[in-house]
């Protein structure tokens, strides 16, 4: 779901609709839809572009309770493979459409409705100004463009939705992305204030948490951190908004690290065996990284591991190169929950903290120098809009690898 500014859509919505849509505004003809689809609103909650974050939002009229339904989508509203009027062509190509992301599908179906002159959702689309540019005949050479194809990529990913498995469907393929209407015009806080839920017949938007009169409706589009946020939706949340927010440290800066400890080559050697060992089990890789956030390490097997098989002793590690692993039980011993950093073993501190200040040094710049620019309005607001967005992803990330820094100490 994009939340940057939209630019009002000038153009009438084609096709699909009732006479009565055509020559309404966008909202008035996405209301007049959502009747005649059954996408049951509730008469506390308001489709604007004031009261918003950015661009078309959801605004509470009344407060709202938690539990509260905002909004009910039935099924049959949905945008995706399976409900598109090329359902049957996209089922009988099924194997020539599979790729990894699950979204080839997905984006023909919505290309296609894009400019059939009838589609069904067509009011629907007419609250994405920035499709308007996108209604043209689908297999026209003068259009086909791979620009085109990453446009419609960047629009699936940034207001697609995809239904969770079932926990004891755990196992099976990830189900196909969707278009959920209504739910997509909702903006993203971490510390949300709705949440969708999804049963056989319909799809539910209930609120959990008390909203008052005029605020705005939040869902969340995931934990993500603010370069995942900025990567995909266009935006990041400023520091210290974005609870989820995230660091990385490269696997092979660990390696790095624990390198600058040896002294004789031999050493150097038995080092570089333990990490061939970690390769092995597949806990490390050369273009891997472990992620550190606010509150726990999000790869916590994998950097438990990799601290321990670095730091132990040689016999410990011959034993257990031999013995091909250890039992479940040892790899719960040390928890590496922010709380409990301070508590492990001080070599596994040690190389934490090396690992730590060899990352900060891959920085162009320190954190004084950025906590600087943050504290200087007059300074920060004459950056470029992409200046701003890029200082706030550096500035979480640095935030949390001086905690860590701290809790190493």
């Amino acid at each position: 779901m994009a939340t940057q500014a939209k630019r009002r859509r000038v153009t009438k919505p084609v096709g699909g609709g009732d006479d009565d849509d055509l020559g309404l505004d966008p909202v008035a003809g996405f209301l007049s839809w959502c009747r005649r689809v059954g996408l049951e609103l509730s008469p506390k909650v308001a489709v604007s572009r004031q009261g918003t974050v950015a661009g078309y939002g959801m605004v509470a009229r009344e407060t709202v309770q938690p539990g509260e339904l905002l909004f009910t989508v039935p099924r049959a509203a949905l945008l995706s493979q399976h409900t598109c009027s090329i359902s049957e062509l996209l089922e009988r190509e099924r194997g020539a459409l599979q790729s990894q992301s699950g979204w080839v599908p997905l984006l023909l179906a919505l290309l296609h409705e894009l400019q059939a002159p009838a589609s069904p959702w067509s009011p629907y689309f007419a609250l994405w100004p920035e499709l308007g540019h996108l209604k043209h005949p689908m297999f026209c050479p003068r259009v086909r463009s791979l620009e085109l194809y990453h446009q419609l990529v960047a629009l699936v990913m940034a207001y697609s939705f995809q239904e969770p498995l079932e926990e004891e469907d755990d196992e099976k393929e990830p189900n196909p992305p969707l278009m959920v209407p209504a739910a997509d015009i909702l903006n993203h806080l971490p510390d949300h204030n709705a949440n969708l839920e999804y049963s056989p017949n319909y799809l539910r938007m209930v609120a959990t948490k008390p909203i008052p009169k005029g605020h705005e409706i939040f869902n969340t589009y995931g934990q993500m951190a603010n370069w995942q946020l900025i990567h995909m939706y266009g935006f990041v949340e400023p520091y210290p908004d974005n609870t989820d927010d995230t660091a990385d440290i490269q696997m092979v800066t660990v390696r790095e690290a624990a390198l600058q400890g040896t002294k004789a080559e031999a050493e150097r050697l038995l080092l570089l065996e333990r990490w061939d060992y970690l390769c092995k089990l597949e806990m490390v890789g050369e273009e891997g990284a472990f992620v550190i956030g606010w509150e726990k390490v999000l790869t916590e097997e994998e950097l438990t591991t990799t601290l321990k098989v670095l730091c132990m002793p040689t016999e410990e590690f011959r034993e257990i190169k031999d013995q091909d692993g250890w039992g479940d039980d040892e790899r719960e011993e040390d928890s590496l929950t922010m709380t409990n950093i301070p508590k492990l073993k001080e070599s596994w501190r040690q190389l934490l903290r090396d690992s730590v200040l060899l990352t900060l040094q891959t920085y162009a710049t320190d954190l004084k120098t950025e906590q600087d620019l943050l504290s200087n309005k007059e300074v920060y607001t004459k950056l470029s809009w992409r200046e701003q967005q890029a200082l706030q992803v550096r500035y979480g990330q640095k935030m949390i690898l001086h905690q860590l820094l701290e809790l190493t100490s």
